[in-house]
């Protein structure tokens, strides 16, 4: 029986396939015995519940999950992981492993075919450097999940689980309250993983709102005057709305006065309301 909690039994498998880590595909692997268990615990599966995890690493993550969900399909883009997860989680029999870029697979078609009549959640160690892009494609694709729980870095976490409204917020702060209710779990030093990362991290849960907290006509548009409003962060609205979406000044004042928004305000200062009142008042 494997060991996925002695990182000696890791290291060891991970030698014994030749394995050395990729800088530019930004491989720490969780290795802590206490945060894997967490983080499956808090993930919302169990044995009625199918996971999707990304990026599965040495499998130790995979390994907690596989405990308590009714199916694992971890994909790993890795294709050197193949033989080391083959045998890191061959005791296992409801796990299966795609060899494949999460960010290119159709995961609608995956989640159709591997999970029909299951609620599905999705759970992943998420390499620093493609963190909002998964979780944003995930998010935008709105896919039939209920929870999306992640590992990310610890100021990563902050920024996307900001409110709007507050000093933290930013962007992507608002598109994630936007399609789910996001939650800061627990913190992970980076001594938790091999190699250790120069930062620390932290496990954050979006559970998937039904409906989004505002109604909005055209979410392109919304989300338009989100990026522009954050894109100058530092300037008031007309400054920064008037740069981000090309129009002239007097024309943004005049939106905002529509809107009901302050001249000088920011964007860190709009509620979600906020923004879909701005929208709502473009041409």
């Amino acid at each position: 029986m494997s060991n996925l909690t002695d990182i000696s039994y890791v290291k060891g498998v991970l030698n014994k396939h030749g394995f050395t880590f990729s800088k530019a595909l930004g491989q720490n692997f969780l290795v802590n015995p206490s945060v894997c268990p967490k983080m499956a615990e808090l993930s919302g599966c169990s044995d009625k519940v199918g996971v999707i995890e990304i990026g599965p690493g040495a499998g130790v993550l995979t390994n907690e999950l596989a405990k308590k969900a009714y199916k694992v399909v971890a994909i790993e883009l890795d294709n050197r992981l193949l033989p080391v997860l083959q045998e890191t989680l061959s005791e296992h029999d409801n796990i299966k492993v795609v060899n494949a870029d999460a960010m290119k697979l159709d995961l609608h078609a995956l989640i159709a075919e591997e999970f029909e009549g299951h609620d599905v959640v999705i759970c992943a160690n998420l390499p620093y450097y493609i963190t909002s892009p998964v979780i944003m494609r995930i998010l935008e694709e709105k896919l039939p999940i209920k929870a999306l729980t992640v590992m990310v870095q610890k100021e990563a976490a902050d920024r996307i689980c900001a409110l709007p409204g507050t000093r933290e917020s930013g962007a992507i702060s608002a598109a994630v309250n936007y399609y789910s209710k996001p939650e800061l779990l627990f913190k992970v030093s980076r001594g938790s993983f091999i190699p250790a990362p120069k930062v620390d991290s932290a496990v954050i849960r979006l559970d998937i709102l039904e409906e989004p907290p505002v109604k909005i006509d055209d979410e392109k548009k919304f989300f338009r005057v989100v990026k522009a409003a954050f894109s100058q962060r530092r300037k008031t609205l007309p400054n920064s709305l008037s740069s981000g979406l090309s129009l002239p000044k007097a024309q943004v004042s005049s939106i905002l006065e529509s809107a009901g928004i302050k001249q000088n305000a920011r964007a860190e200062e709009m509620s979600m309301q906020d923004f879909a009142d701005i929208t709502r008042a473009l041409p």
